[in-house]
């Protein structure tokens, strides 16, 4: 397959996985529906946070397209999580 539709279909998987992870901790630990934890979240200034413990699945997708040696698909989950990184940052000092 071509590199550039592997590295995308990771991108993909990443993206969806933090996506995942995020609602998944919100229905889990969170007393408020989607909406308004996120709306607290940004009003306290957790936003970021809200992000990164979202992107705990990414390890799982990562580390998985590793496992069945699919490493253009890895990259393209890494380049996911760096895209998150920077959405944390930004968040932090915005």
């Amino acid at each position: 397959m071509n590199n550039k539709k592997e590295l995308a279909i990771g991108f993909l998987v990443g993206l969806i996985a933090n996506i995942m992870g995020t609602l998944l901790y919100i229905l889990l630990f969170s007393d408020l529906n989607i909406l308004e934890t996120y709306t607290a979240a940004v009003e306290q200034g957790h936003v970021g946070s809200l992000l990164a413990l979202g992107a705990i699945l990414n390890l799982l997708a990562f580390f998985g397209f590793l496992r069945i040696k699919r490493d253009q698909r890895a990259k393209g989950v890494l380049i996911a999580t760096l895209l998150t990184a920077l959405a944390i940052l930004y968040y932090k000092v915005f």
